[in-house]
């Protein structure tokens, strides 16, 4: 039988009454709160703990939590209420217990699921008072309830269009059995249930088949016609008259026809959808024996299984989207926000509207552009490629193909394990669009470095599988940012967030299942941006954030190769040469691509390479080594993946401090010379420190140090508030540090513990009168990578940008909705007349001429003009000039377009003479 259920204070269907008998664990020692043995405690407290059957031992705890608080904090403004049930969740979620779910405390204290997110984060006074483990608890119910959310929203505004309004409101009746079904699916097929994309196939397929099972007056007329004839349900009179020998065959599992309606009307491509539905969807129907019955799953019963899933789960209960309910509710102003997206306003017959950018219409877009560049490129090596393989002196063509099988199966395998255990299929055809994307992008490489070196030999690097697999988890890692499954919520960390690790394929996921180290993945990631043009800003961002992450941590890993390579490097008396203190001002600019970096020295032995080609992709290594004087011991020759990795590390590094520095000592100018040095020379000369450990933690205690050398008041606490407030932190950073092997604690533990007793020489010396001297300052980019598809903003302009079309898919009018004409360079424009319209509104100073530069159509009203330069807008009529002002912004853009063209003239001819 199945356990009895607590009432979970939410709005529950007619066949329904759960029990108010918990099924927690915790039940069996205490059934019931002792109110004797909580005398001591605030009788209001008492009394919401008994309102959320928690036990005498949760009872306790969260009270001494409570006054922990209370006593650090400087005043209490919340509503006390509201702070103790804040208290009951860490305190429950620290002891993992099932005392109660979301939903009930966030109905006994009267918060949304925001709102008390957001108290409980702000609990965290101290160090210690919010565990990483309910962070990260905090952290997966807030993406879930993100998700759920955009979910339910495209569900309401999808049901409007299939379902038509009845005098019985049967319609409403069956979008509740709908969605309780498809909450249910959810949880049952994905372990991993914040996967948005899934998720959204898998509530497609739960619409089509309460569609097929429509009585026809309840459908619009699209979905109505759109429905199979095989798959239309007989009547039940016909069904009855059926005898068992004259039964009409099964139903097939799915109705195609109905499906590919649902997936075009709502941009979703169908193929995947028909895979989850064949793979996880048939599944859970046969697991609720519904896959050949005619009828609409009862409601009750539905209910029945969602409510013991959402007890379990112990988060929200997802049947409250359907009433509105104010615990669910988002707030009015993320609504607006959401529906600020500029609408086209051209009258012309091929003007669109611009919807909303939902997260779901975001995922879809992002997916769809990922599939059309890939349509060109094969699952096997073009014929280019072929040829590249052919030309190697050992032919890789075997050791490839036979690697992506190997890969293949660890990846979708491990997929399965994380999503869940019928979505190996689904980890599959990710795979299948990264095998795609890393022969088209290894492919622009090898052409960029024949043009590079003269020479079609790649032998060496087409045999290193160190390369390929790096080069290949790089796409993977394109893909599932794409899908929206790779991000950083838990910043690389995998521990304190209980099964955490299991269902989560965020970055550096990738790099686990391929067993690739992080500092060889770093080698590949800028080459693979400048090779495919076509990768959105987003995901350019995504590999920079990764490459972030590798330099701050994960490259750190006591497995690294960086740790031999270091090593290498000192004990050949060059550990100044790793990157010169002299060049930091110098701008980031190298001309070292993957080839080279995955070719520079190491170790021998330390990756097997096949025998030395006639002409391989790089000369330098040896070049170096032949370039020693004579009589001298041979160096180990310079490692040009070490060098240029300590001179992203240095500038990320400084832009970090140089960040904290401004939170924390703007009124102490002269301290930030003095911490980056103390803080370089660590990375430098006392990299060990850095070992399972993180960029950030040596930042704060070097800020620390110098504060406390210098006599500026300036805790701890203090700069682990500030520093929460930069982006992509971690608080496993400050309370979950390496300080011996196996055993971690605060960052005040291992400044005092670690830091201090390292650098405690070091340190002293910038209070004496003769301090070291200080390293130069690195020159900081806005950006390493180019985002050649973004919007250039015109010099001395407000709103006025240059933006080079993309792709033929995108047309202007997509590109700028405001717009009444674009010219767009490299595009067919149309007749010479435009142009004439254009010289004539320029040369012209009559307002009504321009405002009817619509080529034909009537005049329309005059709207706001965003040139404003002094807070003003022109077309108001509040300052004059505003024609010589449009004349002046449209002689910039013309001299800005110019400079591009002869930018671009200047980076082609330096690019041939290379």
């Amino acid at each position: 039988m199945p356990p009895k259920k607590r009432n979970s204070g939410t709005t529950q269907s007619k066949g329904l009454k759960p029990s108010a008998e918990s099924a927690s664990p915790d039940k069996k020692e205490s059934p019931e709160l002792s109110l004797k043995k909580h005398r001591d405690k605030d009788a209001e407290f008492v009394t919401l703990c008994k309102t959320l059957h928690v036990t005498d031992l949760v009872c306790d705890r969260a009270w001494t939590l409570w006054k922990t608080i209370q006593e650090s904090m400087d005043e209490v403004a919340d509503n006390q209420k509201r702070l103790w049930g804040a208290c009951l969740f860490v305190t429950v979620t620290d002891m993992d217990v099932a005392c109660f779910t979301l939903t009930q405390v966030l109905k006994a204290v009267s918060l949304n699921v925001k709102q008390f997110m957001s108290l409980v984060r702000k609990l965290d006074v101290n160090l210690d008072t919010i565990s990483t483990k309910v962070n990260s608890a905090l952290t997966r119910l807030e993406k879930k309830y993100d998700v759920t959310l955009a979910l339910y929203q495209r569900f309401e505004k999808t049901c409007k269009k299939i379902f038509a309004l009845v005098a019985d409101g049967k319609e409403r009746e069956t979008m509740r059995s709908c969605w309780t079904m498809f909450l249910l699916a959810k949880g049952r097929v994905l372990q991993m249930d914040d996967d948005l994309v899934i998720s959204f196939q898998l509530l497609l397929c739960t619409l089509e088949l309460f569609i097929k099972r429509c009585p026809p007056d309840l459908l619009q007329p699209l979905y109505k016609s759109s429905i199979s004839k095989v798959q239309s349900p007989p009547t039940r009179t016909s069904r009855r008259n059926q005898s068992k020998a004259k039964s009409r065959p099964p139903e097939p599992e799915m109705d195609v026809q109905l499906l590919e309606t649902l997936c075009k009307e709502n941009e979703c491509n169908a193929e995947e959808v028909k895979n989850v539905y064949q793979t996880s969807f048939s599944a859970f129907l046969d697991s609720l024996d519904l896959s050949r019955s005619p009828d609409f799953p009862q409601v009750n019963d539905l209910d029945q299984q969602y409510e013991e899933h959402y007890l379990k789960s112990r988060d929200i209960d997802g049947r409250l989207f359907l009433d509105g309910d104010e615990t669910v509710l988002v707030p009015k102003v993320e609504i607006l926000q959401g529906e600020r997206t500029p609408k086209k306003n051209l009258q012309d017959e091929d003007a669109v509207l611009i919807p909303p950018q939902t997260p779901i219409r975001a995922a879809m877009t992002s997916i769809q552009q990922l599939r059309g560049d890939l349509i060109s490129s094969g699952d096997q090596p073009s014929t280019n490629l072929d040829t590249y393989f052919k030309n190697c002196t050992v032919d890789p063509t075997q050791d490839v193909l036979k690697r992506l099988e190997t890969l293949e199966q660890a990846f979708s395998q491990r997929f399965g394990q994380a999503v869940g255990p019928r979505c190996v299929i689904l980890g599959k055809q990710r795979f299948t669009l990264g095998v795609r994307l890393y022969y088209k992008v290894m492919e622009e490489m090898l052409k960029s470095e024949e043009k590079r070196l003269s020479v079609q030999n790649f032998s060496k690097l087409l045999n290193d599988s160190t390369f390929h697999t790096s080069l290949l988890a790089c796409a993977l890692e394109v893909v599932m940012a794409t899908y929206g499954e790779s991000s950083f919520k838990t910043g690389g960390y995998n521990h304190g967030g209980g099964d955490q690790a299991e269902t989560d394929v965020c970055f550096p996921w990738i790099l686990d299942v391929f067993k690739l180290s992080a500092f060889d993945f770093y080698k590949v990631i800028e080459s693979f941006i400048k090779a495919d043009p076509t990768l959105s800003k987003d995901i350019v961002k995504h590999l920079e954030t990764c490459e972030n992450l590798i330099m701050e941590r994960i490259a750190w890993r006591t497995a690294s190769p960086l740790f031999e390579l270091l090593k290498q490097e000192h004990e050949g008396g060059a550990a100044e040469q790793v990157e010169t203190p002299a060049s930091f001002s110098q701008p980031l600019q190298h001309n070292h691509t993957a080839a080279d970096l995955y070719l520079s020295p190491m170790r021998p032995g330390h990756r097997a390479l096949p025998p030395e080609s006639p002409a391989t992709a790089s000369s330098q290594a040896s070049s170096q080594v032949l370039t020693q004087p004579a009589g001298q011991t041979p160096r180990p020759p310079k490692s040009n993946s070490l060098s240029l990795f300590y001179k992203k590390l240095y500038r990320l590094a400084y832009t970090r401090l140089k960040i904290l520095c401004s939170y924390l000592l703007s009124s102490h100018p002269e301290l930030e010379p003095i911490i980056w040095t103390l803080f370089q020379h660590t990375l430098q000369y006392e990299y060990e420190l850095m070992r399972d450990r993180h960029l950030d933690q040596l930042m704060m205690s070097a800020m620390y140090a110098i504060c406390k050398v210098k006599s500026v008041d300036l805790r701890f606490k203090t700069i682990v508030t500030a520093y929460k407030n930069m982006a992509n932190t971690n608080q496993e950073t400050f309370k979950h540090v390496l300080i011996t092997e196996g055993h971690y604690d605060s960052i005040i533990v291992f400044y005092n513990q670690v830091f201090m007793q390292k650098l405690k020489t070091n340190i002293l010396q910038y209070a004496s009168t003769r301090p070291p001297t200080l390293s130069p300052i690195p020159q900081i980019p806005r950006s390493p990578y180019k985002f050649p598809n973004s919007p250039l903003r015109v010099p001395g302009s407000n709103n006025v940008y240059i933006s080079p079309l993309k792709s033929p898919r995108m047309s202007p009018g997509i590109m700028t909705p405001r717009s009444r004409m674009l010219v767009s360079i490299g595009e067919s424009f149309g007749l010479s007349s435009r142009f004439q319209k254009i010289n004539q509104m320029v040369n012209s100073s009559d307002r009504s001429f321009k405002r009817t530069l619509d080529l034909g159509s009537a005049p329309k009203p005059l709207k706001r003009l965003r040139f404003d330069v002094d807070g003003q807008d022109e077309a108001d009529g509040s300052k004059s000039g505003g024609d010589s002002t449009l004349i002046q912004k449209l002689a910039e853009m013309s001299s800005t377009r110019s400079r591009m063209q002869e930018q671009k003239m200047k980076e082609d001819a330096e690019a041939r003479k290379e």
